[in-house]
């Protein structure tokens, strides 16, 4: 039999005899007819079903209220930027991260005309009829008397605050107040740290940000410092210390965005070369302060061409941990004209040659300030050059220059007549009759001597009775010079009799004996004296000194000074009027000490240090507790006897002060 087709569409319906037997008798039919009503009630349930899932969606939509999330980001950015006021931003920038990255994308520009065109458009606004007018001269009084608010907006984030999120909310808020003018990153959060998004958000809303500061932030790129060149033109400082992705691109972009900088700070920045500052001294003419350190990259064309751009206005250099060499202090030295402030730290290719060239070249005309540290080309030959081609100079300071000698400082006192201050910490090739021979011959502005662990300092054998002496010496520091004993500082008492500030700390062969003849030589009166470390120091000099100057002491240190006791408290209690610091950490003085330092009612300490006095009890509460109003700082660090139940007690009674315990 032959297969039947329907007459409507074709189709087969029936390929075989059986089917077509099958399908003909009457137990088929009904089973046929059975399927299809099932089918069709199935069919009529789901939509039955599917009418009440709409109608029910339908009520809900219909019963929610409108939202303006609904809006897309282009309507929602609209709306935002028409905001009256900072408030408004503040506290839409709180609804949602969506709400807040809009507002950030905001430029301030775009703000401004959004307000001028809703003021345009509102209709003008009537006087009131009511109001109480006011003369013109109580107007200019509340002027007068209303505090001046400064303008400037200055915000720091540390650590795990430092997120892209947090600084676009800082942006956003502090855009009501013209937007940020100073903002330092130091660090930045592990896993959200500040990124280019971050700094886009202050490009944006910051046009005014004059200051930038970016430590340890390592998710920055070029891309972010080119979104602040081209959003900020006012930036004058930016400083960018261990930004890895930072390249010379982020600084061509800030040199060609913002030709107003000012000062400029590169550290450990392995990115960063030559043609980055070669692009900041071709745009940026006006700066004026250049610190490099610790980066690789940077060599003598770089310093070279920025030097050279920038001859007339550049007056402060530090280079540190460079590989440039003779040729960059070549040219700082023709070049810096207006250079006051020279700091050279660890050149290892800079030699003698260098620093010679740099005086010779007779440009260093202005320069008052110079630190040397680590320079092997630092020579008495050098000096000398220094010496005689930088009259100007005001304050130098030698670190760790193992050349330099006592011919060195015979140099300065017969070229160098205005210097006020010299350091020297670590030349080990200065003597202590050089350092005799300097302070009898330097010049009368000369102020202020330090030597920090000059091992070369040593007592001398014999010494002439009289020596000329030093009037103008008032600042004199001695410190960690093992080979400094009493009869060195005898000699340096008598040579100075006018000194105001003593600081021997770390000597630790000083005795009463070398200390008398400095405070008995003394005659201008001494203002602060630091004896901390000097452990054979007694009361006997104790008592002197203060007896001596104790109208004139302000501050005096003896931590460490274990041979202290009482009674050099009971020499300050009745003799010290103007004594407002006093450190006694690690000495042995106990609560009558304490007791009297109290009851002495002429005393208005604000700083006293008890660290790590053994022997002082809790009896010691309540004698501090009557201390007055004047204790502004307490240090009861690692005074084991007293426990926390007595210094929150003494804390009710000396509510005002900082109290370390």
């Amino acid at each position: 039999m032959v297969a039947f087709y329907g007459l409507g569409d074709g189709g087969c319906l029936v390929s075989a005899p059986a089917e077509l037997a099958g399908m003909f008798c009457r137990g088929g039919v009904v089973v046929q007819q059975q399927q299809r009503k099932r089918s069709l009630v199935a069919a009529s349930a789901v939509a039955a079903a599917d009418g009440v899932v709409r109608a029910a969606k339908r009520q809900r939509q219909q019963r929610q209220p409108p939202s303006l999330d609904a809006l897309p980001d282009e309507c929602l950015f609209e709306v935002l930027r028409r905001l009256p006021g900072g408030r408004e931003r503040g506290a839409s920038a709180c609804v949602s991260r969506r709400w807040l990255a809009l507002l950030c994308s905001i430029r301030a520009s775009e703000l401004n005309q959004a307000t001028a065109a809703a003021a345009a458009a509102a209709p003008p606004s009537l006087p009131d009829l009511n109001e109480e007018f006011v003369m013109e001269e109580d107007d200019e009084e509340e002027k007068e008397s209303s505090p001046v608010v400064d303008p400037c907006v200055e915000r720091v984030l540390e650590g795990k605050e430092a997120t892209d999120v947090r600084l676009a909310a800082m942006a956003v808020v502090a855009g009501s107040r013209r937007g940020l003018e100073k903002l330092a990153v130091r660090g930045s959060h592990p896993t959200r740290g500040v990124t280019d998004r971050g700094l886009l958000a202050v490009a944006r809303g910051s046009p005014n940000l004059c200051s930038l500061a970016l430590w340890d932030v390592p998710l920055v790129t070029d891309a972010g410092l080119a979104e602040i060149a081209a959003g900020c033109p006012s930036l004058e400082r930016l400083d960018i210390t261990r930004c890895p992705l930072i390249t010379d691109k982020g600084l061509a972009a800030v040199a060609h965005g913002c030709p107003n900088l000012l000062s400029l700070t590169v550290e450990s920045c392995s990115g960063v070369g030559n043609d980055g500052l070669r692009a900041i001294g071709r745009s940026c003419s006006k700066i004026q302060a250049l610190n490099i350190k610790n980066c690789a990259r940077i060599g003598d064309q770089g310093i070279s061409s920025l030097v050279c751009s920038a001859t007339a206005s550049l007056t402060k250099i530090r280079l540190q941990g460079l590989n440039i060499t003779d040729a960059s202090l070549a040219v700082i030295g023709y070049y810096g004209k207006a250079v006051t402030d020279l700091t050279l730290v660890r050149l290892p290719a800079v030699a003698e040659r260098g620093f010679w060239v740099m005086a010779n070249a007779a440009g260093l005309q202005n320069l008052r300030c110079m630190s040397v540290t680590s320079c092997p080309g630092v020579t008495n030959l050098a000096l000398a050059a220094i010496a005689k081609f930088c009259p100007s100079l005001r304050q130098l300071s030698f670190r760790k220059c193992g050349h330099m000698t006592d011919a060195s400082l015979k140099v300065f006192t017969e070229s160098a007549r205005l210097l006020e201050s010299f350091q020297l910490e670590e030349c080990n090739g200065v003597t202590l009759v050089g350092i005799l021979d300097f302070l009898v011959n330097c010049g009368p502005k000369f102020r202020s001597l330090s030597l920090v662990k000059c091992m070369g300092i040593k007592d001398i054998c014999s010494t002439p009775a009289q020596l000329p002496l030093c009037k103008s010496l008032q600042f004199l520091t001695i410190k960690d010079c093992p080979g400094f004993t009493d009869a060195s500082l005898a000699v340096v008492g008598m040579v100075c009799p006018y000194l105001e500030q003593v600081d021997l700390s770390g000597l630790r062969e000083i005795t009463d004996r070398g200390l008398l003849p400095l405070v008995n030589s003394s005659e201008g009166g001494l203002v602060k004296v630091d004896l901390s470390g000097c452990k054979n120091i007694t009361d006997a000099a104790v008592s002197t000194l203060v007896k001596g100057h104790g109208k004139s002491l302000n501050q005096v240190s003896l931590e460490g000074c274990s041979k202290i006791t009482d009674a050099s408290l009971f020499a300050i209690s009745e003799n010290c009027s103007e004594l407002a610091e006093l450190d006694l950490s690690k000495c042995m003085v106990s609560d009558n000490g304490v007791a009297t330092l109290a009851s002495a009612k002429h005393l208005k300490l604000r700083v006293l240090s008890l660290s790590g006095c053994s022997k002082v009890t809790p009896k010691s509460v309540s004698f501090l507790g009557n201390m007055g109003q004047s204790l502004e700082g307490l240090n009861l660090q690692f005074c084991n006897m007293i426990g926390n139940h007595n210094i929150a007690s003494l804390e009710k009674q000396l509510w005002w002060c900082d109290i370390l315990a």
